[in-house]
């Protein structure tokens, strides 16, 4: 079980590394050929940066609230 836990959470922080390299090449002009423009290869990188922060972001909410570890501050209404 802790390796499908390892898992689900490398591979968000994974994607969300490989789009801070693709908003920081956006930023340097540094093209690569399967994006059409700069602006949507850094787009796309700032979306895998946010989703890869949510999901993480998420699962350990989830995890802390299944363990009663948020004292009440984040209970579903």
């Amino acid at each position: 079980m802790r390796i499908i836990a390892l898992l689900l959470l490398v591979t968000p922080g994974v994607i969300a590394v490989i789009g801070i390299k693709l908003i920081r090449d956006a930023l340097f002009n540094v093209f690569h050929p399967m994006f059409f423009h700069v602006a949507i290869q850094g787009i796309v990188g700032l979306l895998f940066v946010v989703g890869g922060v949510a999901f993480i972001g998420g699962f350990i909410l989830h995890r802390d609230r299944k363990r009663n570890l948020t004292k009440g501050r984040f209970r579903k209404k």
